[in-house]
């Protein structure tokens, strides 16, 4: 028997065995490990990990195994010096194709950052010698356009052009400052948790370009896609992937680095509530690019009609707050008042998304004729109020009486659709599978409870499935999907039969999981009551 000898490294355990060497990862149950071959000085070194593992968590592996320094910037090059993604998606090789891990070169570009730090020294040379602060604003503006322009151009990568208009704001403050002017600042805005006030928020960093594998491109267009397994930077790569896939930066000529920006403003200004997070906005905005491949809707709706789907469901919850409209309009928040109690935090939604369009870094829609951004924002809107709960009644009776002689060439009929749809990804959870699925339940119960808690500290009503000393699991699913979740996807399954299987099925399944979970409970506290009782007749006959 091969002598093994192991230490560890982080959650990882590295085995060196006689032929050839073996590196395992995390190992999960319910997924099969991946195993990829390495060759190390000359030797084949075996690398084992489970898809559960993060990319992060891949790398040190990878770095641990190759005898690498551990946070060292690396490439993984096949046998023909292709990329390899490092993920738990990347394709798994054999002894005789062998992957090399390669620490990757940080000197490239430099004769273009050297560019820049020459340009850099000119305009702050210029501004050391000038006198008014109007024309030294508008040369620094006109300097930063010609900078990008000519980045675009060369292709340099977009952190070059972050860390350069961030250098350059620096110097206009500074020259601002000096000069005594107040400058009104460009920022994302966020309604605070009082409800008192709109506080600017940090501006966006920039993210990392992730080339995504074939094996995700594809996992992207299903409704059993794991949202639970990819970092916020990850999740913008694949919202910036379903921008061009669909057609939509070439079709609204759009700037590939404006979309990255407006990606990062919505990124932050989703706060870090435990369901209503940018997560969630992802989980949605996926659900919407699927049904779009499912339902074949490129071939039935415009363009136009694609970027209104994809972008009302990425806009659809921005800066919610925590607390639902019932909460709002009972406490009496400024939202609340600014908005009449008619779905105050939908319209809030509204108004921060078309806070970030307003800038000019942001918009995304900067090259398209006034009409039409007016038809956009006009149809966004309708999309995004239509999510509020409190019109489901309305929107599905609606939608009923067109669906048994719709017509795809009716404004109304297509309008309605598209209402059905944003609420359907909305509330899709219970589509996806058991073990994606549940956590969703787990964060809404807890910032239901967040909410209710708070409610009777008031003095508020609390609605009985908030209330965590009344709902259970079970309680809060069983009446949603049977009577809110399977009628609209079954009204919508009259459209469109072939979601039966793969999104009408899962939420009959669900429902019957519930259910049964219900009756053991019920058994459960029927048999603790019997306990009871008897105890009680015992100790009276004593």
């Amino acid at each position: 028997m091969a002598h093994v000898e192991e230490v560890t490294i982080d959650c990882v355990s590295v085995a060196k065995l006689s032929s050839p060497s073996e590196v395992m990862g995390a190992s999960s149950s319910s997924y099969a490990p991946k195993t990829v071959y390495l060759d190390v000085d000359g030797k084949v070194q075996r690398v084992i990990f489970s898809r559960h593992c993060s990319p992060c968590d891949i790398k040190e592996l990878l770095c641990s195994s190759s005898n690498i320094a551990r946070n060292t910037a690396i490439l993984l090059i096949d046998s023909e010096g292709a990329l390899i993604s490092i993920d738990p998606t990347m394709p798994a090789n054999t002894p005789n194709n062998l992957y090399k891990v390669m620490p990757h070169s940080t000197n490239q570009g430099g004769e273009k950052e050297d560019m820049f730090q020459n340009v850099l020294s000119q305009v702050a040379e210029q501004f050391s010698r000038a006198f008014r602060i109007n024309e030294l604003k508008t040369e620094v503006t006109n300097r930063l356009a010609m900078l990008e322009k000519k980045v675009e151009l060369e292709g340099l990568k977009v952190v070059e052009i972050e860390k350069c208009k961030n250098d350059l704001k620096k110097l206009r403050d500074e020259i601002t400052s000096r000069g005594g002017v107040k400058v009104n600042c460009n920022c994302k805005f966020n309604f605070t948790d009082d409800g008192k006030k709109l506080s600017p928020r940090r501006d966006v960093p920039s993210y990392p370009k992730y080339t995504l594998s074939q094996e995700t491109i594809e996992a992207l267009k299903k409704p059993t896609f794991d949202v639970w397994h990819w970092e916020h930077n990850e999740m913008l790569s694949c919202l910036e992937y379903m921008y061009h896939d669909l057609g939509l930066v070439k079709e609204f000529n759009m700037n590939p680095i404006t979309l990255k920006r407006w990606l990062l403003a919505i990124q932050e200004n989703y706060r870090d509530n435990p369901f209503h997070n940018f997560r969630h906005c992802f989980c949605v905005s996926q659900m919407m690019y699927g049904m779009i491949h499912l339902c074949n809707l490129k071939e039935r709706l415009t363009m136009t009609d694609m970027c209104i789907l994809v972008t009302a469901a990425v806009c659809h919850d921005l800066d919610h707050p925590g607390y639902n409209n019932t909460y709002q309009i009972n406490a009496r928040t400024e939202l609340a008042v600014r908005y009449n109690d008619i779905s105050p935090l939908e319209n809030h939604h509204c108004a921060v998304a078309f806070q970030i369009l307003s800038m000019p870094e942001c918009n995304i829609f900067a090259n398209i004729e006034p009409d039409s951004f007016k038809q956009l924002r006009q149809a966004i809107i309708t999309l995004i109020l239509a999510t509020d709960m409190a019109r489901h009644g309305e929107i599905l009776d609606s939608f009923k009486q067109k669906v048994d002689n719709f017509d795809f060439t009716n404004e109304e009929h297509v309008k309605c659709l598209k209402m059905v749809l944003i609420k359907c990804c909305d509330i899709s959870n219970e589509v996806r599978p058991t073990e994606v699925a549940e956590p969703w339940l787990d964060c809404l119960l807890e910032e239901y409870f967040m909410q209710s808690d708070r409610e009777k500290s008031e003095g508020l009503p609390v609605a009985p499935f908030m209330d965590r000393e009344k709902v259970t699991k079970p309680t809060a699913q069983i009446g949603f999907i049977k009577f809110v979740l399977i009628p609209m996807f079954e009204t919508v399954m009259k459209l469109f039969p072939q979601i039966e299987e793969i999104m009408v099925q899962p939420l009959r399944d669900s429902r019957d999981h519930y259910e049964e979970l219900k009756q053991i409970d019920d058994a459960m506290s029927e048999a603790q009551k019997k306990k009871t009782e008897s105890m009680s007749l015992g100790g009276k006959k004593k």
